[in-house]
């Protein structure tokens, strides 16, 4: 992505991008981690920290706005709509405040549940 500054122009990578949306997801409370489903078995899986980049899709638009998807795993007990809220708060405000870039919208889905 690139932002056009007044000191000139800023290339951002895709990178940049889901590795703050997944440290700002797993910092909520209880986020058990990211997700991803495996194309082989179709089964979702917890993603280590190296790799949780995986679980978050990033969406560029021409007005240089961003609209990103997260997968996630949570906790048993937790309020889903609390959590989800929470997270798309946390993850609008870190990307714009470390990027400077307009997030046009959070998506999270929830995959899966952690009992125990």
């Amino acid at each position: 992505m690139k932002l056009q500054t007044e000191k000139g122009e800023i290339l951002i990578s895709r990178d940049v991008f889901t590795n703050i949306t997944g440290a700002a997801a797993t910092n909520c409370y209880g986020v058990k981690g990211m997700a991803v489903r495996s194309k082989t078995d179709g089964l979702v899986h917890l993603l280590r920290r190296e790799s949780m980049s995986k679980g978050v899709k990033v969406t560029y638009h021409e007005d240089s706005s961003v609209s990103i998807e997260l997968h996630i795993i949570v906790d048993n007990g937790v309020n889903l709509m609390a959590i989800s809220r929470s997270i798309m708060n946390r993850v609008k405000y870190d990307v714009s405040r470390f990027t400077g870039a307009e997030v046009r919208s959070v998506d999270v889905c929830v995959d899966s549940m952690v009992i125990g």
